[in-house]
């Protein structure tokens, strides 16, 4: 065999051999891809499945009968005795001076053990036991008799009757306002609040006169829930909320506003700006919104805070499925922040941090993002000439790990997150509206949907009035009785 002819063997061995090593590299980067997508597919499902109301958003009542993890509370442990502290007012029933009835309890044997008779003893002293209880309901009918003169001129002249006595025969203001109280403070169903006024009264009311005094009410609070409106709008702090709801099996969502003295709620087909410009808080608000961070929200040129509960969810979802330490500590940080500003402001009645703590603070906070981008390097962008035929390159942005993207909204939003430690007005957390919504979805569970537009409009007025009520410290059942005689016991 000549030279040539070895070397063209040769030369043709190693083209094979490259070629083949070629596939064999080509079939290695198709299994790696593989492999990825379906690690990046394992954690997704993963994600989801160990999300509950303890690290994530999601409520409680989406956990389902899977076993739950024990939430660890935020509390520290106080050194005060367990029951009523010092000082507190407590609620003890007590006896009254003078009770509504007496009922004198007689010795019922005649002789005493020694034999002496007890008939014609004169009682020298009475042990006292009271008992209280209300009386067997039952409806007074009140009739009004409007006089009728004739003149001697033949005209006929009649009395006028009361302003709320407008048919010959109607229930009072009472009935109606508790009608109103049942159904839209205790969530009471129209079938079923016809049934308790039965039972109660042992009276038939219509389904359809249930309804019109909803609608009356809901028609004289239409300046009042106008009046909350604009102080929700006038104050310098307020948290907002929505919430999915359904009408007529329809999509809407309830939209909240809230103070520590008022409250709005709105029903709306949509979710963000639309809804929340057809509202007419948002764009008119000058204060600091609090809020969970729903992008629609930052559309709005206002002051914004972040809600912290949700921050601490969120950290306890990344130290828990990522191990990651960084967060962990990210949580202790805002919450001894909290714990810093609740003993400025109650114990030395501060109005705002020292400069030397906030700095400190403000240290720390980056250095945990540091540590946390550190544990979270952002992903590596691909060559574009690389192909895959089990995963193919898309284009746009490259995907971030949750735990990145968190990290990014602590970053562009870090004084959104600690607004409460600037400001001691901004709250920590945006519990105070989360409150007033969930009301509106404990309602959706025990009373159904909305049949209606106007029936979810109804129900958001009036339960606006009455939680603005509760917040005043005023008794529900006269917010709403004096409601008919046109009196308005709420600050508005």
């Amino acid at each position: 065999m000549d030279r040539a002819h070895a070397e063209n063997i040769y030369n043709s061995g190693k083209e094979a051999v490259i070629s083949k090593l070629l596939e064999l590299s080509s079939e290695i980067e198709e299994v790696e891809q593989t492999i990825l997508a379906l690690e990046d597919r394992i954690q997704k499902l993963e994600n989801i499945i160990v999300k509950d109301s303890h690290n994530s958003s999601k409520p409680p009542s989406s956990d389902g009968f899977k076993k739950k993890k024990r939430t660890k509370s935020q509390r520290k442990k106080s050194n005060r005795n367990p029951g009523g502290q010092k000082g507190h007012k407590g609620y003890t029933l007590e006896m009254v001076d003078n009770p509504d009835h007496i009922e004198k309890c007689k010795i019922e044997k005649e002789n005493c053990h020694c034999g002496r008779s007890l008939k014609d003893k004169e009682v020298v002293g009475y042990e006292k036991r009271q008992v209280f209880d209300i009386p067997e309901p039952r409806i007074e009918v009140t009739e009004y008799q409007a006089e009728i003169k004739d003149c001697a001129c033949g005209a006929r002249h009649v009395a006028s009757f009361p302003d709320d006595v407008k048919a010959p025969v109607q229930y009072g203001g009472r009935i109606k306002s508790q009608v109103i109280y049942f159904m839209n403070y205790q969530f009471i169903p129209y079938e079923r609040m016809c049934e308790i006024i039965y039972d109660i009264y042992g009276r038939n009311i219509s389904l359809g006169t249930i309804f019109n005094y909803n609608y009356s009410c809901y028609n004289l609070l239409e300046e009042p829930e106008e009046k909350i409106k604009n102080h929700i709008i006038q104050s310098k702090v307020a948290g907002f909320d929505e919430s999915g709801s359904s009408v007529n099996g329809k999509n809407f969502w309830l939209h909240s506003s809230s103070t520590e003295e008022y409250t709005y709620y709105a029903c709306h087909k949509k979710r963000g700006k639309e809804a929340m410009d057809a509202i007419g808080i948002l764009p008119n608000f000058d204060g600091r919104a609090v809020h969970d961070h729903w992008k629609s929200y930052f559309t709005f040129p206002c002051d914004h805070a972040l809600c912290n509960s949700h921050h601490l969810r969120e950290l306890n979802y990344i130290d828990e499925q990522y191990d990651q330490s960084w967060a962990g500590t990210m949580k202790k940080l805002l919450l001894e922040v909290k714990d810093t500003v609740d003993t400025a402001k109650l114990q030395f009645n501060c109005k705002s941090l020292e400069d030397s703590v906030l700095e400190g603070f403000e240290k720390r906070y980056q250095a945990l993002l540091l540590e946390g981008y550190e544990a979270n390097p952002p992903p590596k962008v691909e060559n574009e000439n690389r192909r895959s035929a089990v995963v193919e390159k898309k284009r746009g942005r490259v995907k971030k790990s949750e735990p990145l993207n968190f990290l990014g909204r602590l970053k562009d939003y870090s004084k959104e997150t600690l607004a409460f430690m600037y400001d001691f007005d901004v709250p920590f957390d945006n519990n105070l509206s989360e409150r007033d919504i969930r009301m509106m979805k404990l309602r959706l569970k025990i009373s159904g949907t909305f049949r209606n537009k106007l029936g979810a409009d109804m129900f958001c007025r009036i339960r606006g009035y009455i939680s603005t009520a509760k917040k005043q410290g005023i008794n529900i059942l006269d917010a709403i009785e004096d409601l008919w005689a046109g009196n308005i016991l709420v600050n508005v």
